[in-house]
């Protein structure tokens, strides 16, 4: 399949991907052997769970292998590393993705709420005056989704996943919350 020119090591990464594209397995493993050590890195620094990084590396180089032939290369001012690394962060992006979508809620924010929650009677106890009048006032789950963001620094993901919600509903929520709670101080 590959001339006979010049060794793979002394290649490009750009024509190593060319020569991918046509199926050249020797050229793929070069690829691998040149670009995954910096390629883990950069994904260990953005996620710091080792498998994840795993699975995108072998996301993303099963995507090379695929995708090679379409790769367009210096004709559209890209690189191969560059294109390679859009392919990796894509796949790490697609991770973080299922990865929320698979998250349950802890079993404590499952259970049904009979009583005033210990959180509402700390809020009350803590929060006082016209803020704490403000947030009592409030439909409850508005205050639940206002109390996750603001008081207990939840991130919308980590809220979402709490109180078992789409992340559009806890920001809409948490919008309405806060033009209630500035009309209410006002």
């Amino acid at each position: 399949m590959r001339s006979a020119k010049a060794p793979l090591h002394e290649l490009d990464e750009e024509r190593l991907v060319r020569l991918v594209a046509k199926g050249d397995r020797a050229a793929f493993e070069e690829l691998y052997r040149r670009t995954s050590p910096w390629m883990a890195v950069r994904l260990r620094r953005r996620c710091g769970d080792e498998q994840v990084v795993a699975e995108v590396m072998q996301e993303t180089y099963l995507a090379v292998w695929r995708a090679a032939g379409a790769f367009a290369g210096t004709a559209v001012g890209g690189s191969a590393v560059g294109w390679l690394w859009t392919i990796a962060a894509r796949r790490l992006v697609d991770a973080f993705r299922r990865r929320a979508h698979h998250a349950e809620p802890p079993p404590a924010a499952a259970l049904p709420e009979v009583a005033p929650a210990a959180e509402e009677e700390a809020l009350a106890t803590t929060v006082g005056g016209d803020v704490g009048d403000a947030l009592r006032h409030l439909a409850p789950e508005l205050r639940q989704v206002l109390q996750a963001l603001v008081l207990d620094g939840l991130s919308v993901r980590e809220t979402a996943v709490l109180l078992g919600l789409p992340e559009g509903t806890v920001k809409t929520r948490a919008r309405r919350a806060r033009i209630a709670m500035r009309r209410a101080l006002a």
